[in-house]
């Protein structure tokens, strides 16, 4: 792994919130993966996404909007309005959505049954 693909991994872990275990656990995984791997880079370099790569006919977007709309179901069901852990953290959300799209890699049915059944409220009939 390139030195700065691995000093923005630890960036965005810090920002994060996560640890070292995290980040090795994480660029190893991202090692595996060329296409993932792909995805990663073009998005340090440009600020934008590639969508390339898909795993299950989904991109680190789709997978970022279903975060999102996740988010968005958690506050819905939220008492307290809604401290969901990383919804108001880009860095959180940005690296949530490759290390999902890594994981759903390895079991792409688990995170495609996930992503097809908990969304936001923001259209009518939705419960």
């Amino acid at each position: 792994m390139e030195e700065r693909v691995y000093q923005w991994a630890q960036a965005l872990c810090s920002c994060a919130g996560e640890g070292r275990a995290f980040l090795e656990e994480f660029c190893a995984a991202l090692m595996k993966s060329e296409g993932i791997y792909e995805e990663f880079v073009y998005y340090l370099e440009r600020q934008t996404f590639l969508c390339a790569y898909k795993v299950a006919g989904y991109s680190v977007v789709d997978i970022m909007v279903w975060q999102i709309d996740h988010f968005k179901a958690n506050l819905d069901h939220s008492k307290d309005g809604g401290a969901y852990a990383g919804g108001q953290n880009g860095d959180r959300m940005l690296l949530m959505a490759f290390d999902t799209m890594l994981k759903m890699e390895q079991n792409p049915e688990k995170y495609t049954a996930l992503m097809q059944n908990e969304t936001g409220t923001d259209y009518p009939d939705k419960y």
